[in-house]
């Protein structure tokens, strides 16, 4: 199976990468698929039933919303985030839906999206399905799909629900395992940047790869930005008021003195205050997770429930960083997919399968890795870097309060981000030997999903979700 670094990093909507953009993506597919099939105007009616997980939070991750978008043409990438409420609203009041962008079908939002709290379809916690009726009420057409994280999707009828469909495209140099990444890398005498870099050759041009992932760079800082202006309150009743802003206030107040005071040395009177830069790269994560929380776009990074560390170690590495620039954003983002790719593969970015460790815990191996990668760490510094991020988060559980990805997920984000380039600077002291292989870290990180119950895996039954009062 071949997975390149845009399968990783997309472009998507917030607030939930498996609960929002795969379901989104679940029904445009079926949509599109009885347009294709010609069996778009005999249908009257349309169906969507969310099992698992997506049943037990859809409500707070957004999931029906997303499944009436997707019916409707809605693709997660490029979807109006400031009209799609209102686009649903407007369904539901009309009691109509655009099938696929166009075709007009009776529409009941108490009956037509049903949401199973205790069903689960067999392959996966996160499984749907929908179905197409003609005017008698007989099914013309009935799929099932599995949104398996990070936005990934797959037909019910494919053979292992737990990988994406398989591309076999012959990259120059393959890998599974990190051992096998780091063989390659000391045989070719390249750095993990450039063994993906090679690889992404065989879809793409070096300029067109370059466009993309400067694209996806520019939408995490538009994010970051959009997060430090919006004021308010987040959307779904826990009445969480974004601290993006404020703290974004006082760090460009301190930054502004902190100038005068450097062409004022006389006014100088406290020295200056070392664990700055870990507060700009707490306010970089709370604007993402913010912004995805209230539905914004974000970047999947794997995930959205994860989406803020990548971007926030980014921007650490832009701000405080000498010497950073574009190439630097554009190898840290291939090596950050590098290690993406081997937990996708090799375990779960999805928190219904194995709880956050599959995301934030990801997401902070994936960013240690690619800052390790910039800095100048070797191959195996950075494979070291990526397995002290992860180590440090097994276990973590998915125990969202209301099923929201709110509490504790904002927070969650920005003590990984912090984490990740602890990780980092940390690893660069060494010389790459350690005791605890990363193939090793993310097989420990499957196997304690698996043992993990059900309750703390984005169900809202358990952890922090039944112990904190909502108000």
């Amino acid at each position: 199976m071949a997975l390149s670094v845009l399968d990783l990093f997309s472009v998507g909507i917030g607030p939930s990468s498996s609960h929002t953009v795969g379901p989104m993506r679940a029904a445009k597919l079926f949509a599109d698929g009885l347009k294709s099939d010609g069996q778009l105007s005999s249908t009257t009616r349309v169906q969507a039933e969310l099992f698992g997980s997506l049943g037990a939070t859809g409500r707070g991750h957004g999931s029906d919303k997303a499944v009436v978008l997707g019916l409707q043409g809605q693709d997660p990438e490029t979807v109006d985030t400031g009209t799609a409420d209102d686009q649903v609203a407007a369904a539901a009041l009309d009691a109509e839906l655009q099938l696929a962008g166009h075709h007009r079908v009776a529409f009941n939002w108490d009956e037509d999206v049903v949401l199973h709290r205790r069903r689960s379809l067999p392959a996966h916690p996160n499984g749907m399905t929908f179905r197409a009726l003609d005017h008698t009420g007989d099914v013309l057409s009935e799929r099932s799909f599995y949104s398996i994280g990070g936005g990934f999707v797959v037909d019910g009828s494919a053979q292992g629900v737990d990988q994406v469909v398989a591309d076999d495209t012959v990259l120059l140099y393959p890998f599974t395992t990190a051992n096998e990444l780091l063989e390659i890398c000391r045989r070719e005498q390249m750095s993990i940047s450039d063994v993906m870099l090679a690889n992404e050759l065989v879809w793409r041009s070096e300029a067109e790869l370059r466009e993309k992932l400067l694209g996806l760079w520019a939408v995490m800082r538009q994010c970051v930005d959009n997060g430090c202006a919006a004021e308010g309150i987040l959307p779904g009743g826990l009445n969480v008021k974004r601290r993006a802003p404020s703290l974004f206030r006082t760090l460009a107040a301190s930054a502004v003195s902190a100038e005068a005071d450097a062409r004022n040395p006389s006014l100088v009177r406290v020295p200056a205050d070392p664990l700055l830069a870990m507060e700009w790269v707490n306010l970089f994560a709370l604007a993402v997770n913010e912004e995805n929380a209230a539905g914004g776009r974000i970047v999947t990074a794997p995930t959205n429930g994860a989406a803020g560390i990548v971007p926030a170690v980014l921007h650490y590495y832009v701000k405080f960083v000498p010497g950073a620039n574009d190439d630097g954003v554009i190898r840290f983002l291939l090596t950050a997919a590098a290690v993406g790719i081997l937990f996708k593969i090799n375990a779960s970015i999805s928190g219904a399968e194995v709880g956050c460790q599959g995301e934030v815990g990801s997401a902070c191996s994936m960013a240690a890795a690619g800052l390790c990668e910039v800095l100048g760490g070797t191959p195996e510094q950075v494979e070291n870097a990526a397995e002290v991020g992860i180590e440090h988060n097994l276990g973590l559980t998915c125990d969202p309060v209301g099923g929201l990805v709110q509490i504790p997920c904002i927070e969650r984000n920005a003590i990984a981000s912090v984490k990740a380039i602890n990780a980092a600077r940390l690893c660069l002291h060494g010389d790459g030997s350690h005791k605890v292989s990363l193939d090793k870290a993310i097989k420990t990180m499957r196997e304690t999903g698996a043992d993990m119950k059900t309750k703390y895996k984005e169900t809202s039954r358990g952890g922090l979700a039944v112990n904190v009062v909502e108000c």
